[in-house]
């Protein structure tokens, strides 16, 4: 009897010891699943000549998850806040690639990514995310960045040779109103980047066929450039009705629009249409003075613009910066991507988030911080629908004129003289 019941009551206690044990392992797989802070990134340049972009990416991202946290953080994942951690992409594709290798090394527990800022930034670090299965979303224009197969790369901006293909012809279509006639040629001056080349190849091999222009000058540089005299006065002895200028330097923006001032091309003598946000960064007002970069215009893929007016206030609160570039609300959105992708995946798991931007088809949340208004991805990684926003320099500052849904302004054509 005795004995019987010491059998029992071993046996009783090795049953609640293994339940014991059971459930303490549950409970620390729960509070795995449900972590208190979940690691997201951004790699980003934060020295060298685009040391700039890389800290107005960084505000904006910095601001999201502070909305983030403030506002619930993850509710998924019992509320769980959000904690960036920030890399510096340096100012060569070697040292972004080593930054990647870094982020990838010391944050194993790392869900999602956001850069690199400069298409051949991106290229090079997302050779490294990818097979660490790290998803990384991405502003950068290359058309080679989601031509790749990759799986773990999602681009949110339209591709830059996309973005040509629509904006020309609109462009064209605006001059040929403004100023009674339609541009009949056409010049080219671009960096030798992945992002400005993807934007002028199709100008290139469509110019006369598709837009019905006629290329007078072509001429590509390597940034930083230290000096615009040739090529400048390669203008202004061809005269073109319009110029095409992809730069992704302020400095070189500068110098060559101050030189077009003092050949007489510049003010809108020659209307100048840029792609990226180099020529409309708040640093060209300290730069050159706001009438000589009136009329100046460019295509870029995000930018503040209406219906975002609360963020926009929020923005100029916080960083005292007086607008919204592309880099600002396009990071900004994609951690609010990186957020509703953990509340869909309810798991802070690189693959799980991942498959749950693959997955994702929204029209609010982070959609909202986006031309477009709409978050799904095709099977390569680009955004569906993504469009573009053209900014036109007005009155000391860069106000969105095109889609008409995203405009504070109206577009005008800057006329000869």
């Amino acid at each position: 009897m005795t004995s019987g019941t010491t059998r029992r009551g071993v046996m009783a206690g090795v049953g609640a010891a293994t339940l014991g044990g059971l459930g303490a392992r549950a409970a620390r797989a729960q509070q795995a699943a449900t972590p208190g802070e979940v690691k997201v990134g951004l790699l980003v340049p934060l020295s060298g000549p685009w040391a700039r972009f890389g800290e107005i990416m960084r505000k904006g991202a910095e601001l999201a998850v502070r909305h983030v946290n403030e506002r619930g953080g993850i509710a998924a994942l019992g509320g769980a806040r959000l904690r960036l951690v920030v890399y510096d992409a340096g100012d060569s594709t070697e040292r972004a690639k080593n930054a990647a290798q870094r982020m990838i090394a010391q944050e194993p527990e790392m869900v999602a990514a956001s850069g690199a800022y400069l298409s051949t930034f991106t290229l090079a670090a997302t050779e490294v995310t990818e097979r660490a299965e790290l998803p990384m979303l991405t502003l950068s224009y290359s058309d080679l960045i989601t031509g790749r197969g990759f799986r773990y790369v999602f681009q949110t901006s339209s591709r830059a040779g996309d973005q040509a293909r629509e904006a020309i012809p609109t462009l064209v279509r605006l001059a040929e109103r403004a100023s009674g006639r339609k541009p009949e040629t056409v010049g080219i001056l671009t960096d030798n980047t992945a992002a400005s080349v993807s934007f002028v190849e199709p100008i290139r091999a469509e110019a006369q066929s598709r837009f019905g222009l006629r290329i007078v000058v072509d001429e590509t540089f390597t940034p930083p450039m230290s000096d615009a005299t040739p090529l400048v006065q390669r203008l202004r002895s061809r005269r073109p009705d319009m110029l095409i200028f992809p730069v992704t330097v302020i400095s070189d923006a500068k110098l060559v629009l101050e030189k077009m001032n003092e050949y007489g091309l510049g003010r809108g003598r020659l209307p100048t249409i840029a792609n990226g946000i180099a020529v409309a960064q708040t640093d060209m007002l300290q730069a050159m003075r706001a009438e000589d970069l009136e009329g100046l215009m460019t295509v870029v893929a995000n930018w503040d613009a209406k219906g975002q007016e609360r963020i926009i206030e929020d923005w100029q609160r916080e960083t005292g910066e007086p607008w919204m570039t592309q880099n600002a609300i396009s990071t900004y959105g994609d951690i609010w991507i990186m957020k509703h992708a953990l509340e869909m995946a309810r798991r802070a798991d690189r693959r799980a988030v991942a498959e749950a931007i693959r997955t994702m088809d929204v029209t609010d949340g982070p959609a909202v911080y986006f031309p477009g208004r709409r978050i799904k991805f095709d099977a390569n990684g680009l955004r569906v629908n993504a469009g573009l926003m053209v900014v036109q320099w007005q009155r000391g500052r860069p106000v969105t004129v095109f889609p008409p849904e995203s405009a504070v302004a109206e577009a005008f054509w800057p006329r000869r003289s």
